[in-house]
């Protein structure tokens, strides 16, 4: 795959991540009169339809997580999504890494939550057959799939990294004399 369609994926994933986190994501954390109704339906008819109780009644360590997501990463989602539709921006490398590593770091929780809890029936039910926790961790997944796509990019990719393989601005090995 080339390095532009990767950087198109990353702007998508970027700036569709602005409105989720605003309009779906935050709703974990703020107070419900902040949201219109309109917008509190759609959460409820998510967690039904999807059988995710976290973003009702959320735990205390997902809430932390919403948390990070909004002081951390939000901030940075229109500066990114600004980088890679201009492509082969360098200076976003390390706050890319930075970026990567954090997310990776919260999801992996998330999908063994998901895989693993025993979720209640009441008052929101959680996913109770393989088929039910599948459908939740697809909807969990790509916003680990792309940020671990997005780490190797900025590490082996020449664009991003040129000390990595056929990158023309490797440093040439100096000669021992």
């Amino acid at each position: 795959m080339s390095v532009r369609v990767l950087e198109l994926i990353f702007f998508v994933y970027f700036a569709t991540h602005v409105p989720i986190t605003a309009l779906i994501d935050l709703q974990a954390l703020l107070p419900e009169h902040v949201y219109p109704q309109a917008l509190r339906d759609l959460l409820r008819w998510y967690a039904a339809e999807y059988r995710d109780p976290m973003m009702l009644d959320p735990p205390v360590w997902f809430k932390s997580f919403v948390f990070c997501e909004a002081l951390l990463q939000m901030p940075f989602f229109p500066v990114a999504a600004y980088a890679f539709w201009k492509g082969g921006c360098r200076w976003i490398r390390t706050p890319a890494i930075i970026y990567s590593a954090h997310v990776a770091t919260t999801l992996i929780p998330i999908l063994a939550h998901i895989l693993s809890h025993r979720f209640p029936e009441k008052p929101h039910p959680g996913p109770q057959t393989p088929s039910e926790r599948l459908a939740l961790v697809s909807i969990y997944a790509p916003y680990l799939v792309v940020p671990v796509m997005l780490l190797f990019t900025m590490l082996c990719s020449s664009t991003y990294n040129p000390g990595s393989q056929g990158g023309k601005d490797a440093p040439k090995a100096k000669k021992i004399k």
